[in-house]
């Protein structure tokens, strides 16, 4: 795993294809606290626990100022099967080459079941309106990591 985040620092920049192709940079979120959250890939039951639960929670969210953002190494199509499926109404980006990933630290090998792979290592990041990193949570797990980030958060 590359240099993981800390609160303090500042989040690398990305622009990223969004589920209908269209490119979605941090900086279109200037001015605006964001949770930028990486889920290792779509339509698997962790990822999917994890989206509808931001799915499900995004109107407080939105409300105390939050947007939410997902990121994962699908594709654009992959992300849109994903997203329609379950009627995603928050960004899903396509980090294909896992640039992002790695650029925020949260590439690396993971174990499942007895197999070893490099891959997204399910991670979370709250960031305030100058992109500044206020939280970082890496190796999160999807069942109730939400409901407990909202509480985190106030919202």
């Amino acid at each position: 795993m590359t240099d993981t985040l800390a609160p303090g620092d500042t989040a690398p920049a990305f622009t990223l294809a969004d589920a209908d192709g269209k490119n979605t940079s941090l900086a279109d979120y200037a001015g605006r606290d964001v949770v930028v959250y990486f889920y290792p890939k779509a339509a698997t039951p962790g990822c999917t626990t994890e989206a509808c639960d931001f799915r499900d929670s995004l109107s407080s969210l939105n409300a105390a100022g939050y947007a939410v953002i997902g990121v994962s190494p699908d594709s654009v199509d992959e992300i849109r099967a994903f997203a329609d499926a379950e009627a995603l109404t928050f960004p899903l980006l396509a980090d294909s080459d896992a640039s992002v990933a790695k650029a925020w630290g949260v590439w690396g090998q993971k174990t499942v079941g007895d197999r070893a792979f490099d891959g997204v290592i399910r991670s979370t990041f709250v960031l305030d309106g100058d992109g500044v990193v206020q939280r970082a949570e890496y190796g999160v797990d999807a069942d109730g990591h939400v409901a407990r980030l909202r509480a985190e958060l106030g919202v």
